[in-house]
């Protein structure tokens, strides 16, 4: 996507102090396993991989899984999307969306996309088990969208397919009404992790994140500068959801490695993943009613 970009130092990760549910090791290592798949852009034999191992990965930690399958219209012609819904139902008659996106860009040379389709995915499965000990109230769905990337250049009609796609149908079968929120993961595996001030974000959610993260201690990779950037959030904001991104969107010396060919597994770490993990679940606490 074409993201404005924005020059970061470099900062040591935050170690944590104590045990975390979520393991950042277990995200790594889904990460890993989705880029053994080779790119995975929408149709392609490792995107169909991707989606036989989401999904088999979900259902094993008892989620309840369905496959959305839409036709997306792209200047490539029609294409074969599927977003992947799975859901844990609550009690107090609202819900909470984590999303992010599985797919990866069309390029002419091998882009595996650990970071930029990979981490969003391989943190989203870690989620699924961590969640399984953390009572909620709310229901809680996690969502991996296909189509995110433009098939060519982006535009309002060349990106964010899927999330464009379901936001709608959520809005028909009235799901948009129970939403408390929505959180946005993207290119959250970067070793040197600081996490921009998204300005297309709800202000209250952004509050919210901000306020747990300096609670446990992990508010450094929280402040990242303050940058509007276009995400599988804002079909939701448009349709009055509370949304937030959490995006870094720095990445390697003068974002080099974004959209090339260096997003390699090497360039992440586990305890990026982590910090994302425990900030979130944290969150996902305080949302409930």
């Amino acid at each position: 996507m074409p993201r404005p970009k924005t020059l970061i130092p470099v900062l040591l990760l935050a170690s944590a102090a104590a045990p975390a549910q979520f393991s950042g090791k277990n995200a790594f290592e889904h990460t890993r396993t989705l880029v053994s798949f080779g790119p995975r852009t929408p149709g392609s034999p490792g995107m169909r991989k991707a989606q036989e191992y989401i999904m088999g990965q979900l259902k094993s930690e008892g989620w309840q899984v369905t496959a959305d399958a839409f036709t997306a219209h792209t200047p490539k012609g029609p294409l074969q999307m599927k977003n992947i819904v799975a859901f844990r139902p609550g009690t107090s008659g609202r819900a909470v969306a984590i999303t992010g996106h599985y797919d990866t860009k069309f390029f002419p040379f091998r882009f595996v996309g650990a970071n930029d389709g990979g981490a969003s995915a391989g943190f989203l499965l870690e989620m699924a088990r961590a969640l399984k000990g953390v009572p909620l109230k709310n229901s809680v769905y996690l969502v991996f969208f296909d189509g995110e990337e433009a098939v060519r250049e982006w535009t309002a009609e060349d990106s964010l397919y899927g999330s464009r796609h379901l936001a709608e149908r959520w809005k028909r079968d009235r799901t948009l009404s129970t939403l408390a929120a929505l959180i946005n993961v993207d290119m959250i595996g970067d070793r040197d992790l600081r996490i921009l001030r998204e300005q297309y974000s709800s202000e209250t959610l952004m509050r919210l994140i901000g306020s747990v993260a300096r609670q446990l201690g992990l508010w450094q990779h929280f402040n990242g500068p303050a940058l509007a950037i276009e995400d599988d959030h804002v079909p939701f904001l448009r349709l009055g959801v509370p949304a937030a991104n959490l995006i870094d969107f720095d990445y390697g010396p003068d974002n080099s490695w974004w959209h090339t060919a260096g997003d390699t597994l090497d360039k992440l770490s586990p305890q990026s993943f982590e910090i994302v993990g425990r900030v979130l679940i944290e969150t996902l606490r305080r949302l409930d009613p």
